[in-house]
């Protein structure tokens, strides 16, 4: 008699993905007012349930955990776990295409799994290797693939679409799904979720007294955080866009200049006058209208001074082809005209000789 065996990592694979099969299978059915949240409606019924479930069970087990537990054991446990992440996320950056942060990430993991006591010290950080977090959904919306409409999970709380999707692969890739015996690796998986539950204990408690409505404000707060992981807060290495290479290869203007350019995209920027043409009468800096502003508005007396002062200077002389200034024109007729000095030759000239 042949006796089918299955492993216990793939029953519980198969267990979320029918999960996951249903939950979407669900949403689909419902339909809402937001463009980024059309399953609103079940998302809403589906975070009441893990709500209630966060309140009976799992903030009590974390607030137990927190305050029994030394801190030095709770952080022995989140490196442990922490470092079992870091090769799954040492491969995705690399399938980013960032090397760097990959083989840094891989370094963190064989360093802290040997030297680090199997990763319950974080050795790695002290020697200036910093820590990554990078799962296969994070590496498709890199490669440009759209994140979907936002779903959120039973007990496995917020997602996306596609995030959902490739959550069997992040879990075939961690390497807690084979450990044995199975006893072990249950009891390892509620400890990682309480772990991971008291880090953001006091942040919760923040969030429900502050938040008018917590699931608007959860669903908000992951979307963006989840588009910030993945364009790395904007300094994404690797552009898989049509384009997005030439566009920064074109604009090479300083950052303050892209800023304000970005600020008031319909300005065409400063026209320079045609050859042979004056500039537009209103066309003056205002720099040089304000400056000019104070002369204009001296007295007359003070002006007739500075002329007593400076006989023999006649003033300045226009432009060809460019009106006089009004307040300019106004200030020569306010003033009495001056006397011209006789040239010495001609007085010369005129004097009778002897």
């Amino acid at each position: 008699m042949i006796t089918a065996t299955t492993s216990p990592a793939r029953s519980s694979w198969r267990g979320i993905a029918l999960v996951l099969a249903v939950s979407t299978t669900l949403a689909g059915c419902a339909t809402g007012p937001n463009p980024s949240d059309p399953y609103e409606k079940f998302n809403r019924q589906m975070f009441k349930f893990n709500d209630a479930v966060d309140r009976v069970a799992l903030k009590p087990a974390a607030t137990a955990y927190k305050q029994v537990l030394p801190t030095f054991v709770q952080t022995g446990v989140s490196n442990f776990f922490g470092n079992l992440s870091d090769l799954w996320t040492g491969a995705n950056n690399l399938m980013q295409g960032k090397g760097q942060d990959g083989m840094s990430d891989l370094t963190r993991f064989a360093l802290n799994s040997t030297f680090g006591l199997v990763g319950v010290l974080d050795i790695a950080s002290e020697a200036g290797l910093h820590k990554h977090n990078e799962d296969f959904g994070q590496t498709l919306g890199a490669w440009g693939m759209p994140s979907g409409p936002y779903l959120m999970l039973p007990l496995l709380g917020p997602s996306t679409v596609r995030d959902t999707v490739v959550m069997p692969i992040d879990i075939a890739a961690d390497p807690w799904a084979y450990k044995d015996p199975v006893n072990w690796r249950n009891v390892g998986t509620g400890v990682r979720a309480i772990d991971q539950r008291a880090a953001v204990l006091d942040a919760s408690n923040l969030m429900e007294e502050a938040a008018l409505d917590r699931y608007e404000f959860i669903r908000d707060g992951f979307l963006q955080r989840r588009l910030s992981r993945i364009t790395d807060n904007g300094d994404q290495k690797i552009k898989f866009k049509k384009g997005a290479q030439q566009e920064g290869k074109q604009d090479n203007a300083p950052a303050d200049a892209k800023a304000i350019k970005a600020a008031y995209p319909d300005d065409p920027g400063a026209t320079a006058p045609a050859a042979g043409k004056p500039a537009a009468p209103g066309a003056a800096a205002p720099a040089a209208a304000a400056a000019a502003a104070p002369a204009a508005a001296a007295s007359g007396s003070e002006a007739k001074s500075i002329r007593d002062a400076y006989s023999d200077d006649p003033g300045p002389t226009p432009v060809a082809g460019e009106a006089a200034s009004p307040a300019a024109a106004a200030a020569r007729k306010r003033a009495p005209a001056a006397k011209k000095p006789v040239p010495a030759a001609a007085v010369s000239s005129e004097t009778p000789s002897k």
